[in-house]
Order: structure tokens, then C-alpha cells, then sequence
């Protein structure tokens, strides 16, 4: 047989490169199904996308393209990763609020333009039990902590910056429960309080306007 049979009879094709990234975003899409790693889950509409077109090619051009399995694997994987990691996440968000408590969104206290106070939603739950999510201040200190300042992310103080008023909340655990200083998002419950009087804290340059006396917090 001539080479020139060998070429006709099994031409080379080269495997779609979008097959391969359909399957390689598939696998590290896997990091969103933990919690802290949530945004990476959209990574699954992208490698669905990704090996929806390396089919459309491998079928436009299927003497120059291999891999038709390796796409239809990769949607299957992404779509299943998808709906998977939503229903997850959306079971999480339902049930994550102790019995009791309501749900109060960090935004809701912050008071991002104007002069820095408490906003009309602070003032409303004063005194009631909430829910809410945070991160430990740097300040705060090291070691178990029995009080610290929570803040809706780290972006602002960890660049040297301080946040403001609205954005800080000096919380204090009840009964024996301690906590330690670290980088992820801690949920928490327990009674919101307004400072009546001005109130500041070590290593805080700004006034106080909140705080929670925490029965319940889980790192």
C-alpha cells in the first residue's frame, strides 16, 4: 500500500481543542460545589458552551477534527455539574438560618454614599434576633476570640484601608463559644443591637454603630 493510500484512508485529525476545555472546565468547576468556592460553578455554562461548538465543528469538519465523544462527555458533565451545584447551593441557602432568626444581607446596613449612620434597615431590627454573614477584621487579634469586628468582606481593610461605620459590627459570643481569626465567611445569629451611646475599639479608628450578641456562629 502507498503512502498515498495511507493518507487517503487515515487522514489525521486533530482532537478539538474545545472538546478538551469543555472537559478540563468540567473538572475544575468541581470547586464550586464547596461553599466557599460558589462563583467557580459558573465555569460549567461556559464548558457546556465550549463543547456545544466542538460538536457543531467536529460535525461541520470531521475529516480536520476528532472527539465527538470527548464533547458530548464534557456538555453532559458541565449540564449535570450545573443543575447539581445550584439545587446544592439553593438547599444550603434555604435551610442555612437557625429557627427563629431572620435573614439580614450585609448591604442592608451598610450606607455606602452620603454621611456614614445607621441605615432605616438597622433601625427597624434593633433589638430582634438576625442572621447574617461576615468576615473576621484583621484587627480583631489571634487566638480563641470572644469578640471581634465583623465585616462584610476583606477587600478594604486587608489593603491597609478601614471600612466604615456601616460596615462594621462588634460581635460578642455568648456562653463558651470562641472563635478564630481566618479568611473565610462565617455565618452567625443572635441579638442586633444599636450603639445608643458612641462606642469605639482598639486597633479601630471608626465609631461603632452595631452589634450582635451571638448565640450562634459556624465558620
Amino acid at each position: 500500500m502507498s503512502a498515498t493510500a495511507d493518507t487517503v484512508d487515515y487522514p489525521y485529525r486533530a482532537l478539538s481543542k474545545l472538546a478538551i476545555a469543555s472537559v478540563s472546565l468540567f473538572i475544575v468547576g468541581l470547586l464550586g460545589l464547596v461553599p466557599l468556592f460558589e462563583p467557580i460553578l459558573s465555569l460549567a455554562m461556559i464548558g457546556a458552551a465550549c463543547g456545544i461548538f466542538a460538536v457543531r465543528s467536529i460535525k461541520q469538519f470531521p475529516e480536520e477534527y476528532g472527539g465527538l465523544m470527548l464533547a458530548k462527555t464534557g456538555i453532559f458533565l458541565n449540564v449535570a455539574l450545573l443543575v447539581g451545584g445550584v439545587a446544592e447551593h439553593t438547599i444550603i441557602y434555604l435551610t442555612e438560618v437557625p429557627e427563629g432568626y431572620q435573614r439580614v444581607g450585609f448591604y442592608e446596613l451598610e450606607r455606602a454614599k452620603g454621611p456614614d449612620a445607621p441605615t432605616e434597615k438597622a433601625i427597624e431590627i434593633d433589638g430582634e434576633d438576625i442572621f447574617l454573614k461576615g468576615y473576621i477584621h484583621p484587627a480583631s487579634g489571634e487566638g480563641a476570640l470572644k469578640q471581634f469586628i465583623l465585616v462584610p468582606d476583606l477587600g478594604t481593610c486587608c489593603f491597609g484601608g478601614q471600612p466604615r461605620s456601616s460596615s462594621m459590627i462588634e460581635v460578642t459570643l455568648t456562653g463558651t463559644k470562641t472563635v478564630r481569626y481566618g479568611r473565610t465567611k462565617m455565618k452567625l445569629a443572635g441579638q442586633f443591637e444599636l450603639n445608643k451611646s458612641l462606642r469605639t475599639k482598639k486597633d479601630i479608628d471608626n465609631i461603632l454603630f452595631y452589634r450582635l450578641r451571638a448565640d450562634y456562629v459556624k465558620q
